[in-house]
């Protein structure tokens, strides 16, 4: 066959590009990606995805081969998180779509009891305001009202508060295990108890934590052993160190679960029947999964959680040694975040943005989070996000110097002031359109015909995230949504 280009060409220019991402080993990005610093994982989970990569997970009664793996997938999870034979599972595309099923599921059977349709009423998914992003999607696409519980500045909701918005219109409760800003762990038995007396169903978002705490020292009750959980979510591609993206939802109850599929024979085709949003679906992921939890057992997985937890324990350590930080709260798991410690007097404190600049200027990526006014009218502030991986207990030497170079780099510094930026902005009236959303972003310093062009990023993130915070959320939202854009179209 004569081709346009030849496959080595193609391939130098996929080596080209990959070369100017930020590195996904080695433990300097600490965000987005989870490196167990076991190279063998990684050539296991790449020969498992080429056996399976022809195969189309649509339908496991062609392809014998996504059921078998499904079915230890979900043996193996369901064990690990204290489930008994009556939870069942779906292994899904990573956890925004666990999450999204898990709030697919609560809503139909809610209207199902209350005899209501899609549209005709609108029950309440209630969570706190530290919940992962995926329930706002899930509330956006599947007409619930979502009802955000204040959080305490340690990040963790307060059960009484929580319990209080409890309510017949309510159909999901959730809570994180631990919630991915401040790795705060909600107080799963106390809302579980609260919501199972009142009939509510609870999902315990385990997406981050699933895999990891089981393995953590001196935890209070969190995933199915607790009675009152009726779902729980947990990410494969995470501290299961398999590729993106595979996730497993777990539901209590065989009819629970058979409420979260579609299922349609009413048209000239093939029977359609989908455990998940997706129809087909790649068989790679899946197996690399299946794969690297085959290997390593229960027993592999807790080495790899011994080695993330002391380094997450030396990491804090580290943080809370430098002038004019703080780490917020009580984090629980192999994550946590960084704020400026405001009991210290002005040149001695250090915003976590421009810090985090600093360490990306020196070659490790720490990932900034915007603050956000509670519906209480109380302040969590911006932070800066650390993920640890067990790769990480390996670079500690290299990592922590950076974190204290960095902060004696901007301490004192104010962060970037967003006021006059927002003043000089032309008047809106609605949401910009795409050209006057990219003039706003270039009058912040974003110009979109340049950001990303064969390369990472886009700069400085500290005045990206003030202006953020300045702005009112949906033109903020308007304008990353023509970033995000933007970055993909054909040039």
């Amino acid at each position: 066959m004569r081709f346009a280009v030849t496959p080595d060409d193609v391939l130098a220019r996929l080596a080209a590009l990959r070369a100017k991402d930020a590195p996904t080993h080695g433990g300097r990005v600490l965000s987005y990606v989870y490196d167990s610093g076991e190279p063998a994982l990684d050539d296991l989970a790449a020969a498992a995805i080429r056996q399976m990569q022809p195969v189309n997970g649509l339908d496991p009664t062609t392809f014998g081969s996504v059921a078998a793996l499904e079915r230890d997938l979900v043996a193996f999870t369901r064990s690990l998180l204290g489930g008994d034979d009556d939870v069942v599972g779906t292994v899904t595309s990573g956890g925004t779509e666990s999450c999204l099923l898990a709030v697919k599921t609560a809503r139909d059977l809610w209207l199902a009891a209350h005899g209501a349709t899609p549209g005709a009423a609108r029950p309440r998914l209630v969570a706190p305001v530290t919940v992962h992003a995926a329930f706002r999607k899930a509330a956006h696409y599947f007409g619930l009202e979502l009802d955000l519980v204040p959080v305490m500045p340690s990040g963790a909701a307060d059960a009484a508060t929580f319990v209080a918005r409890l309510g017949d219109d309510v159909a999901l409760a959730v809570v994180s295990a631990p919630s991915y800003p401040h790795a705060a762990l909600d107080p799963v038995p106390d809302v579980a108890a609260a919501a199972s007396a009142a009939g509510i169903p609870l999902h315990v978002d385990a997406c981050i934590g699933g895999m990891a705490l089981p393995f953590w020292p001196d935890l209070p009750a969190w995933d199915l052993r607790v009675e009152g959980v009726t779902s729980l979510s947990v990410d494969l591609h995470k501290y299961g160190y398999a590729p993106k993206g595979v996730s497993v939802l777990l539901q209590r109850g065989r009819d629970r679960q058979r409420a979260q599929f579609f299922a349609t024979t009413r048209w000239p085709g093939y029977p359609v029947v989908n455990p998940t949003l997706l129809g087909s679906r790649s068989g790679g992921p899946l197996a690399a999964a299946w794969a690297i939890t085959q290997t390593l057992g229960t027993a592999g997985f807790a080495e790899l959680a011994g080695r993330a937890l002391r380094a997450t324990t030396a990491l804090r350590q580290a943080v809370e040694g430098i002038d004019g930080l703080r780490v917020v709260g009580d984090p629980v798991g192999p994550l946590l975040a960084v704020a400026t410690d405001d009991a210290v007097a002005a040149d001695r404190r250090v915003d976590p943005h421009l810090w985090a600049d600093a360490a990306t200027g020196l070659g490790w990526v720490l990932q900034a989070q915007p603050a956000l006014r509670q519906g209480d009218g109380s302040l969590l502030p911006h932070t800066a996000h650390l993920t640890v991986t067990p790769v990480t207990e390996s670079v500690l030497d290299e990592l922590v110097p950076v974190l204290v170079a960095a902060a004696d780099a901007v301490r004192g510094r104010p962060r970037p002031d967003a006021g006059d930026l927002v003043a000089a902005l032309p008047p809106l009236v609605g949401a910009p359109d795409s050209t006057t959303a990219a003039a706003v972003l270039a009058g912040i310093g974003l110009d979109t015909s340049s950001i990303g062009d064969e390369g990472p990023g886009v700069g400085a993130m500290a005045p990206l995230l003030a202006a953020i915070e300045a702005l009112p959320a949906p033109l903020a939202e308007r304008l990353l949504v023509e970033l995000l854009a933007r970055l993909a179209e054909p040039r």
